[in-house]
């Protein structure tokens, strides 16, 4: 019996939740833009919570603070979408 590892096992960089002066909310860059809220985040990806995530496309681009990430849907689940850089 083969044992995969768990997803959280697989990740490149460590992921932190936003703290302190660091904003939680985020703006997805299409017409119109979608607010998000950004859940946790590395320099790698971060997952993001979405009222409707049906509307979102498969490629975007997320704005959180001054920096602008280009961003490729990794999974879905609800409301929850993991995306990366």
């Amino acid at each position: 019996m083969q044992v995969y590892p768990r997803p959280q096992d697989r990740r490149r960089f460590a992921r932190v939740r936003p703290s302190g002066l660091v904003s939680t909310t985020g703006l997805i860059i299409v017409d119109p833009g979608i607010a998000c809220t950004i859940l946790d985040f590395s320099p790698g990806g971060a997952c993001i919570d979405l009222a409707d995530p049906s509307v979102l496309p498969k490629r975007f681009v997320l704005l959180h603070g001054r920096p602008k990430k280009s961003c490729l849907v990794m999974w879905r689940t609800c409301r929850r979408i993991g995306v990366q850089f």
